[in-house]
């Protein structure tokens, strides 16, 4: 059986039914059971939620979904057919939120849409996370992080000017700022609702919350008319600001965002004189220089292995960072020095080492109590417990296959 939210985290007694699938909604409700929300996870009950076969399996169970999984009581019901429809109002009045992430109007067909939920329960808070937002031209557009991030502006920029656009890193970072704005939100909308007694529907899009985080790339093109393009290493409004090479190999990250910490790198380079070059004085000047600085930076790290070549930077306090595979990352004294990955018993696939909690708090700090579960494995301690169900309500819908 898994635990219901311990009673001293901030967000115990916040009670969140989450009806999404894959990765956006599930991860903002992730966040939420982190600092004590109680999660409850329904999914359709023949094969649950995609996550759960999604890429990487371990005995059959994929790892996506016990990572981002974690802390939920899962069940399942049809939300396809009556029965299982009100079964899912019948939860939502015991909720505070509701979490989805459908195309937008499927909800509606299924009468579990915001206004059907707000009538078995006025102060519900129900976020709707979608590839285009509940409106405009593209809103029953199919959406997913991939195609948010292209249209978001984010992939425009990926890879090299002369080459095709790549993906940036993962096709689901547009998935994980949606999650994160959503749990912002739902925070923001409980304190209006503890202010107002008012619940309300959060509409969060993909592609805006891709947007949102593309740094000056708007307001540059507004007032100047400049089109940021692909630059493959490099930062558009610094230099050197970009990877280098090293001798054995690796590759580095260094980051000089102004003049003091050029003259550091300089420093540790042996080559003040390349401060007062007239080239490299002022960062605009190493903008329009950037070829020639970032051949000089390159030459002086493809010298240096990069275990010795961090140790000087370091002790010249310039920004830099070897370019990490997670096997770097599950080797790193930060990394460990801070729990930053954590390893988490299961009773079924025995230790998982997955992201710990991000942020950390002080005076109340989250917690990970089990990975995702099997599914449907909570049906008995929710239905019986939460709703007052009797062996007998639970059997019927299990017939019927609506649990």
């Amino acid at each position: 059986m898994s635990e219901p939210s311990p009673s001293g985290l901030p967000l115990a007694g916040l009670r969140v039914i989450d009806a999404a699938t894959f990765i956006a909604a599930p991860f903002c409700a992730t966040l939420l059971s982190e600092f004590g929300a109680d999660v409850i996870k329904v999914e359709e009950p023949t094969q649950g939620d995609s996550l759960r076969r999604l890429a990487e399996q371990y005995e059959g169970e994929g790892l996506w979904w016990l990572q981002e999984s974690r802390n939920k009581r899962t069940v399942t019901c049809d939300l396809r057919v009556g029965d299982g429809q009100a079964l899912f109002r019948r939860l939502a009045a015991r909720a505070d939120v509701v979490v989805e992430n459908f195309r937008p109007g499927t909800m509606e067909q299924w009468h579990l849409g915001y206004d059907d939920l707000a009538k078995v329960n006025p102060a519900l808070i129900m976020l709707r996370i979608s590839g285009y937002g509940q409106t405009g031209p593209s809103a029953q557009k199919a959406g997913f992080g991939r195609t948010a991030q292209a249209f978001g502006g984010l992939t425009y920029l990926a890879g090299y000017p002369d080459r095709p656009p790549v993906v940036p890193g993962s096709a689901t970072i547009a998935d994980y700022a949606a999650g994160l704005f959503g749990a912002f939100a739902v925070l923001v909308a409980k304190e209006h609702r503890d202010k107002t007694g008012e619940g309300q529907q959060i509409d969060v899009s993909l592609y805006e919350s891709m947007f949102r985080i593309m740094d000056t790339l708007a307001i540059v093109y507004d007032k100047l008319g400049v089109v940021r393009e692909r630059t493959a290493f490099d930062a558009p409004h610094a230099a050197p600001h970009s990877h280098y090479p090293t001798r054995d190999g690796k590759w580095i990250a260094i980051a000089c965002t102004n003049d003091k910490l050029y003259a550091r790198l300089c420093a540790a380079m042996e080559c003040p004189e390349l401060v007062d070059d007239p080239r490299f004085r002022t960062v605009r000047d190493r903008v329009a220089h950037r070829g020639e600085i970032d051949a000089l930076v390159g030459a002086f790290t493809k010298g240096r292995d990069v275990r010795p070549l961090m140790e000087l930077l370091d002790a010249h306090e310039v920004p830099a960072s070897p370019i990490n595979s997670i096997v770097e990352i599950f080797a790193d004294p930060q990394y460990r020095a801070r729990g930053s990955i954590v390893a988490v018993e299961d009773e079924r696939y025995g230790t998982l080492r997955m992201p710990g909690i991000v942020p950390r708090l002080s005076k109340s700090p989250g917690a990970i109590r089990h990975a995702g579960r099997a599914l449907g494995a909570d049906n008995d301690e929710v239905y019986r417990d939460l709703l007052g169900m009797t062996d007998e309500e639970m059997a019927l819908l299990r017939r019927k296959r609506v649990i």
